[in-house]
């Protein structure tokens, strides 16, 4: 009896020696194939190194971030939500549509854009965001009785002066393995909105930039983690693929003749009103000019003003009254995201687009800021947006939840109105099949010519006018052949200046002016006094300079690979600006110059023309900014509709 006993313990011993041997040697083996023996803290839940992949040297990296990546991306996938199984399902309806958007070559250059700006689980490797140039005061004017919490700073960017500003409002963010869970935005009534007015710059020496090779690197107190000088981000870098213009118009017809909407999940009155609308649009008679048009300016006039009468006669559009402010419902009105702001405000005031009824609108609006989610859930140097785009996620879960119209199209008849430059970021995925008037209109990013509205950047400087000083000289007094001045944000700018900064007396390409009201003037006045004004990129493909060229008439000059001009679907870019290639820098002035007076002078006319376009005004007028921006919105759904 004792010897079986005995016997039975020995093999007991046995099996949990084989077991631990077994269990060793595949923490050996995972700590081999892991980067830097990880097995074992990659099992152990651990918030603050979730999913993160050190990288201590540089020439590692590249495949850390790869193995990291797709972490990432199983991380984000394996949480299916009502609205991703809704979309889809519905995506079933067009399989053969989504086959073709695997094949677009230029699609997949912007998967892989928008990728390689990641680090591990979403994290971005973009340096800390800067914005652009802009002209005026860093007041920001918002909404009457808004307040936001004292910890949060919110702060603009003055003439030709780049301004580094970002605090968060948002002081903790709980991360688990799938989702982030995002605290309710504060906002006091008691306590007063904190508006850091800077109103001078830092020395070159002293906020680190150097911009003689055209690079920026934070000083030895910047509070900016140190980076090694070789690896370059994406914004400081030209792009691998560039689509030049002609080829985005060969898209825009392309995808006009092959809609890639998928089809309605079930029928709707609504739908048969557009399917009406297109036919009558397509069928518009030949109009050879208008008294409050001017052919030229448009691809083609007829459909142009059909579309436009069709618009204001049938649309409706329901504006989503979930969110929370400030991020949604907040517009800002002044400074360089104004045309988000003032297209919220005036969409929600009470006109003769908006329903009450869900089940009228033909087009649903989702109001909220992309400049306001950056500045309230952004923490400042953590080059990371996670959250941000999972803020967005959970707000359209939350609409397809409550509504059943998101999934009847999987929300291709959804709009959303965004100008900040993460935009593009914070609404993929989720977003995929909604309409995006975005001002970071890049191809190589994602922005669907046909679909998508290329909306123009306004640096507006007085919420209360507008249009203050509007207009510029007339042609005979402008002596200045080009001109820009500005920060050197971006791998382009600096090429701009090292090929002609003081070498002509005509070129007047300038850096940073210096602070203050008078550099202000002054750039305002060179801008009315030069025939063309040139709009290079910067960390992005958008620039304020090309409606500010149009509000001081004068000519804009686009250097900007992979930019869709504003309303690209509408207008006829070509009668009111040049667009250069980037690689064409060192030519600029020979492109210039060969280009007739009598062609310049045409131009010139046509940019006083088509300035009414890009208009803000308190109270909307005919084809003003605000028209325009719906109407592009329509015209868009409306070819993107299928019969069933």
């Amino acid at each position: 009896m004792d010897r079986s006993v005995k016997i039975q313990l020995l093999e007991k011993r046995k099996w949990v020696i084989i077991v631990g041997m077994v269990a060793f040697t595949h923490l050996l083996c995972q700590s081999l194939m892991l980067p830097y023996g990880n097995a074992l803290l990659s099992m152990l839940p651990n918030e603050k190194s979730e999913n993160l992949v050190v990288t201590p040297s540089l020439e590692d990296s590249a495949v850390e971030s790869l193995i990291d990546d797709k972490v990432g991306v199983l991380n984000l996938d394996s949480d299916q939500s009502l609205l991703v199984r809704g979309v889809m399902s519905a995506e079933g309806y067009n399989a053969h549509v989504n086959t073709e958007d695997k094949k677009d070559s230029m699609e997949k250059n912007g998967k892989e854009k928008m990728d390689s700006a990641l680090d591990g689980n979403g994290t971005d490797e973009d340096v800390d965001f800067v914005e652009d140039d802009a002209l005026d005061d860093v007041d920001v004017d918002l909404e009457e009785g808004f307040t936001v919490d004292n910890n949060t700073q919110l702060e603009e960017v003055s003439s030709g002066v780049m301004l580094e500003s970002r605090t968060s409002g948002i002081q903790e963010k709980n991360v688990t393995n799938r989702s982030v869970i995002l605290p309710t935005p504060v906002v006091s009534s008691d306590k007063p909105l904190l508006i850091g007015s800077v109103v001078g710059g830092k020395p070159e020496s002293e906020s680190g930039s150097s911009i003689s090779d055209g690079s920026a690197l934070p000083n030895n107190g910047s509070s900016v983690p140190k980076k090694s000088a070789k690896k370059k981000m994406a914004c400081d870098m030209p792009p691998k693929t560039v689509t030049p213009i002609n080829e985005m118009e060969r898209l825009l017809v392309r995808h006009r003749a092959r809609s890639r909407a998928m089809r309605p999940r079930w029928a709707s009155e609504r739908d048969q009103e557009i399917l009406a609308a297109k036919t009558r649009i397509e069928s518009a008679p030949f109009l050879k000019n208008d008294w409050e048009l001017h052919a030229p300016l448009f691809r083609n006039i007829s459909m142009f003003k059909r579309s436009y009468e069709l618009m204001e006669q049938v649309l409706k559009v329901y504006v989503y009254k979930e969110g929370e402010k400030p991020i949604f419902h907040q517009p800002i009105l002044k400074g360089l995201y104004a045309s988000e702001g003032w297209f919220m405000k005036l969409m929600e005031r009470k006109n003769r687009f908006v329903v009450k009824d869900p089940r009228k609108a033909h087009l649903f609006y989702m109001p909220f800021s992309s400049r306001m989610l950056e500045h309230t859930l952004y923490v400042r140097n953590s080059h990371n947006r996670t959250n941000l785009r999972q803020y967005v996620r959970n707000y359209s879960e939350k609409i397809a939840a409550k509504y059943r119209f998101w999934n009847r199209t999987g929300g291709a008849d959804h709009f959303l109105v965004a100008c900040h430059d993460w935009a593009p970021y914070e609404t993929r995925h989720h977003m995929e099949h909604c309409i995006k008037a975005l001002c970071n209109s890049d191809v190589t990013m994602g922005f669907k010519i046909g679909r998508d509205v290329s909306l123009p950047e306004t640096y507006v400087r007085s919420a209360r006018n507008p249009l203050r000083d509007l207009g510029g000289k007339p042609p005979s007094q402008r002596r200045i052949l080009a001109f820009y001045a500005g920060s050197l944000h971006g791998y382009l700018r600096p090429i701009l200046l090292k090929y002609w900064k003081d070498k002509e007396s005509d070129m007047k390409i300038l850096g940073q002016m210096p602070p203050g009201v008078p550099s202000k003037m002054s750039y305002i006045d060179q801008m009315k006094s030069s025939k063309y004004c040139i709009c290079p990129k910067g960390y992005e493909v958008n620039s304020p300079r090309i409606v500010e060229a149009i509000f001081y008439e004068c000519v804009p000059v686009i250097i900007s690979d992979n930019f869709v001009p504003p309303f690209f679907e509408v207008f006829n870019w070509d009668a009111f600006s040049v667009i250069i290639a980037e690689k064409d820098v060192p030519n600029l002035k020979d492109i210039l110059v060969s280009i007739p007076e009598k062609k310049y002078l045409d131009m010139q006319l046509n940019v006083r023309r088509v300035q009414k376009h890009f208009l803000w005004h308190a109270s909307p007028v005919k084809y003003d900014l605000f028209h325009m921006t719906l109407h592009s919105i329509w015209f868009n759904r409306v070819f993107q509709i299928k019969s069933r």
